[in-house]
């Protein structure tokens, strides 16, 4: 079996880490959840903690108990009877992590998100402000998505995701994400589990495939997407099966079963993360070729010279991605014009454009220190 080989991954405990577990690692069945594994699992974060690590909890499992409550074999395609499912599974979910805690005297805390809590940047300051504090208190965070009242506009879409994005909020040195998968399988080659991942091209990428599970979302491609966000933030990623004794253990010693996907060299600030991946954008800005070089190269502002239009309904403030002649997206800011505003913009009508916008001279689509290369 393949391991994750000891250059990859420190051996010294990490500062802090975010450990995800999906709902195939939680439950033998609809319903049914693991004690024994859950128990195992309380243990091994215990012993993290006690060697200095700070840990924080991604939790999947809320619908599927709900639906073990409920009698249902399968997960209900309508959003209410979802959000129901996991109005009711969420308290049970939580019961369990804290029986899981107890025996080691430590404290669980419940900390549910929508999108949203992390898109709009004063909830996002203030879910970390949150964390933070939990963490000083020497409590578990234990974070779910808040499916009772997630909606399609404001759901991250599966916990591999959400993990992800937390990992990158609060900075972690890791993000574990513990599933079924013993790690990313090369299916087209050798069959085996891939140990190290430098980079993620198209061909990794090519490697991964869907669940097919009833309570399960997403699968290894919602997992590839996750260490994507989460290595360019800088957190290296392990993908491993959560049913493997001392998981966690093995892992940090180098010695763990899985798949590691190295972080990327320079992880950016937080500001430009928050731009680059906790991010909906609402449109697209259309730029010139020579704009291209100016952004990328040179750091600098976007103008209304490089400007050539727009897609998608905008207000000012809102986040857009901007993209090339070709049409491709190469960086994501923050609009000081709404679309309505863009075309006259485009056109570099001189006096009119003068006239149209009086108090703003050099007009700057796109200030610097609200852009973020992709």
């Amino acid at each position: 079996m393949s391991t994750v080989t000891k250059n990859n991954s420190s051996s010294a405990a990490p500062r802090r880490v975010v450990i995800k577990l999906g709902t195939g690692v939680l439950t033998t069945g609809i319903g049914q959840l693991d004690t024994t594994r859950i128990a195992a699992v309380c243990a091994e974060i215990t012993a993290l903690r006690a060697r200095g690590t700070e840990v924080i909890v991604v939790s999947s499992g809320a619908v599927g108990l709900g639906m073990g409550a409920l009698g249902l074999a399968k997960k209900p395609k309508e959003i209410a009877r979802k959000q129901a499912c996991a109005a009711i599974g969420q308290s049970r979910l939580m019961q369990v992590w804290q029986e899981g805690f107890a025996p080691h005297g430590l404290t669980v805390a419940q900390v549910l998100l929508t999108h949203d809590d992390l898109r709009v940047r004063t909830r996002y300051l203030g879910v970390k402000d949150t964390l933070r504090q939990l963490i000083a208190y020497g409590t578990i965070p234990i974070i779910n998505e808040n499916d009772t009242v997630s909606a399609a506009e404001i759901k991250f879409g599966d916990n591999d995701t959400l993990s992800a994005m937390v990992a990158s909020l609060v900075e972690a040195q890791h993000l574990v994400i513990l599933s079924t998968a013993p790690g990313l399988i090369d299916m087209k080659g050798t069959k085996e589990i891939v140990p190290v991942v430098e980079r993620i091209t198209p061909e990794i990428e090519a490697m991964a495939g869907g669940t097919t599970s009833e309570t399960a979302t997403g699968g290894m491609i919602s997992k590839i997407t996750a260490a994507k966000l989460a290595t360019k933030a800088g957190c290296g990623v392990f993908i491993a099966s959560g049913s493997v004794p001392r998981i966690l253990e093995k892992l940090f010693a180098g010695r763990g079963p899985g798949t590691f996907f190295v972080p990327s060299g320079l992880p950016m600030e937080a500001k430009k993360r928050w731009l680059a991946y906790f991010q909906r954008p609402a449109g697209t800005i259309a730029v010139n070729e020579c704009a291209v070089p100016v952004l990328r190269e040179q750091g600098r502002s976007l103008l209304a010279v490089g400007v050539t239009g727009a897609t998608g309904e905008f207000a000012a403030g809102d986040i857009v991605n901007i993209a090339g002649p070709d049409g491709a997206i190469f960086a994501r800011g923050k609009s000081a014009y709404a679309s309505e505003e863009i075309p006259a913009i485009a056109e570099q009508q001189g006096p009119a454009v003068a006239a149209l916008y009086p108090a703003r001279k050099r007009l700057e689509v796109v200030h610097r220190n609200d852009l973020v290369l992709l």
